[in-house]
């Protein structure tokens, strides 16, 4: 029978639909159709296309659990964030989702609270479910030895024949998506300095993570260029959460009276120092200015509206999620 041939669905009442169903209204073999739906080598992207479209037609759904006692891997990509509550990364899963959903797959999220030693726990907990990808989402640490572990034990996976992508992270070697937090950090602090403002404080993250030392280089570099010393622009470190922004504009209030605008290196920093200026009848922005960066959905609402750094998130888990699902070279 020929590929584009289909026979008869499998009759009402006898049973979910199996894989052996598949390849048969597909006019391939088993194999073939199990290489289709589990994304493995040795079948063209358009048979694959028309095995997953009879899939979804007959409602078959693949057991990964079989598929992990024959001893492959399952059609689930492993996806490692800090906080899936922070909306930074529940918009990265939402582009991660929908390239999975587009092609079968399914995501497990895992969390590690920007700890190394829950990034190394999840790494293994993924592995030892046999997902077919993973992708780590999240800053790295600026001393390599606190994820040195996690790094190797990656290289592991990929060296029996895993694929790993990352976002916002240098020392792996693997696809990775990296945004370009230097140069975001000295466009929105030229954003300030160009409307005035040069006593300006700095809402950051934890000082350990790439992402604020790169953001805060960039921010450094602007404030030089204007001829502002960096050194005399007030840097406060706390958790790179509402909270966090909180605790550090109130802080900044106690400790740098007269600050005019406030640079919170990402948006749930600065809502949570925007509460602190409400609670405490600070006009914003005429007596202070509050710039974020990353630009998430619920920053749009705000009013007033708030200045931020756009990154698509979402692109960024599309992207991530394409890099390790594509075919292998």
């Amino acid at each position: 029978m020929g590929r584009g041939a289909r026979r008869a669905a499998p009759a009402e009442g006898s049973g979910a639909p199996r894989l052996v169903d598949v390849a048969e209204l597909a006019g391939v073999s088993t194999a073939t159709a199990s290489r289709a739906l589990r994304g493995r080598d040795g079948v063209s992207e358009q048979l694959a296309r028309h095995v997953r479209a009879v899939a979804a037609d007959l409602g078959y759904v693949a057991n990964p659990h079989a598929a992990t006692l024959a001893g492959g891997v399952t059609r689930v990509a492993g996806l490692i964030v800090y906080e899936i509550g922070d909306p930074y990364f529940s918009e990265i899963a939402s582009g991660a989702v929908r390239v999975a959903v587009a092609n079968g797959w399914t995501v497990q999220i895992g969390h590690t609270a920007r700890e190394s030693r829950a990034e190394l726990a999840q790494i293994r907990l993924m592995r030892a479910h046999r997902v077919g990808a993973i992708v780590m989402a999240g800053s790295g640490y600026t001393r390599r030895a606190d994820e040195e572990a996690a790094n190797q034990e990656l290289a592991d996976y990929q060296e029996s024949g895993g694929r790993v992508a990352v976002i916002g992270r240098h020392h792996l070697r693997c696809d990775a998506v990296l945004p370009d937090n230097r140069a975001g950090g000295a466009t929105v602090a030229a954003h300030l300095l160009g409307l005035g403002h040069r006593a300006i404080a700095i809402a950051a993250g934890p000082a350990q993570l790439t992402t604020i030392a790169d953001r805060l280089a960039g921010v450094r570099a602007a404030l030089a260029d204007a001829g502002v010393d960096p050194r005399q622009v007030p840097v406060t470190h706390c958790a790179f959460t509402r909270e966090g922004g909180r605790e550090a504009m109130a802080r900044i209030l106690r400790e740098h009276p007269g600050t005019t605008a406030v640079l919170a290196l990402n948006d749930t920093m600065a809502i949570g120092a925007l509460s602190v200026l409400r609670e405490r009848g600070v006009p914003v922005p005429e007596q202070v200015s509050v710039a974020g960066f990353d630009d998430i959905q619920v920053a749009q609402d705000l009013a007033p509206a708030l200045t931020t750094v756009a990154l698509p998130m979402a692109d960024y888990g599309s992207t991530a999620l394409e890099m390790v699902l594509r075919p292998r070279s």
